[in-house]
């Protein structure tokens, strides 16, 4: 399948280049900016001119920041050829509804979950792999918004070379995917991790010694995971129990759970795709 990479040269499209350019599929990069078309050459490719791509693809992926999807896609799709496939990284842009409508073509979505926090992983670069797709592990997501199942059956054959070596790929749907990133696993674990990174610091403030710190915090956000998550057949002690419920009678707010509703995470992905937060 002759596929063409957008944003090749940047960040994410540097990672699927590595697990993309050996193999069996037959790739294209396009690049615009000079310091991704320098990443590009100095891993031996050449970045091929759009409009060139666009007449040869079978499959486009756009490894390209969400709020620039919209515009890419405008200008993109009406000059695919007839079954070819869109592939993206990130239910935003899909979900804001910034894809342009166009029947004869398919639109793919999907995204990696990272490696699990609850690994078997024995190779140390393997454990320090944490976003996944080179040595480490991981599961993906993955949702056909528009197509038929022998589309659904490519798009997860490329997500699964994209995002190599993966375990389990999940079949969901575009708002599915939406209400696990950006709601569940940025609007709120991200939030709330930052909260207990800033709470180290203010610990580390009052005078405890940061490696200390750090340690100890570390170790017991081990504890509270396995249990919560049921890797151990185990609970919170008394005292924890109650000293758990001041501080979340503190720290979140009543209704926090309206973030989950379809109405907040439809504003959650229009703020990614608008790059700012509403007024």
């Amino acid at each position: 399948m002759k596929t063409a990479l957008f944003g090749a040269g940047g960040k994410m499209g540097r990672r699927l280049t590595r697990n993309l350019k050996d193999s069996a599929y037959e790739m294209l990069y396009v690049e615009v900016s000079e310091p991704g078309i320098r990443a590009l050459r100095e891993a031996g490719l050449e970045p091929t001119p759009q409009a060139e791509v666009l007449a040869a693809a079978d499959a486009v992926i756009l490894a390209v920041p969400d709020r620039l999807i919209g515009r890419i896609a405008d200008e993109i799709v009406p000059a695919l050829r007839p079954g070819a496939m869109v592939a993206l990284l990130d239910p935003a842009a899909p979900r804001a509804g910034d894809l342009p409508g166009r029947e004869d073509i398919a639109y793919f979505v999907t995204h990696p979950c990272h490696p699990p926090v609850f690994n078997e992983e024995n190779d140390p670069e393997a454990r320090k792999d944490y976003f996944g797709g080179v040595r480490a592990r991981q599961n993906i997501v993955c949702a056909l918004m528009q197509g038929t199942e022998a589309d659904y059956a490519r798009g997860e054959a490329l997500a699964k070379t994209m995002f190599a070596p993966v375990m389990r790929a999940h079949r969901i749907t575009v708002e599915q995917m939406a209400v696990l990133e950006p709601a569940l696993a940025e609007t709120v674990a991200a939030s709330c991790l930052t909260l207990i990174r800033e709470a180290m610091d203010e610990a580390v403030g009052q005078g405890v010694p940061e490696e200390a710190a750090r340690d100890f915090l570390l170790g017991h956000l081990n504890i509270p995971l396995a249990i919560l998550f049921g890797e151990v057949d185990s609970t919170f002690s008394d005292g924890a129990k109650l000293i758990m419920r001041y501080g979340q009678g503190r720290l979140f707010r009543p209704g926090w759970r309206e973030l989950f509703t379809p109405e907040s995470v439809l504003r959650q992905v229009r703020v990614i795709v608008n790059g700012k937060l509403p007024e």
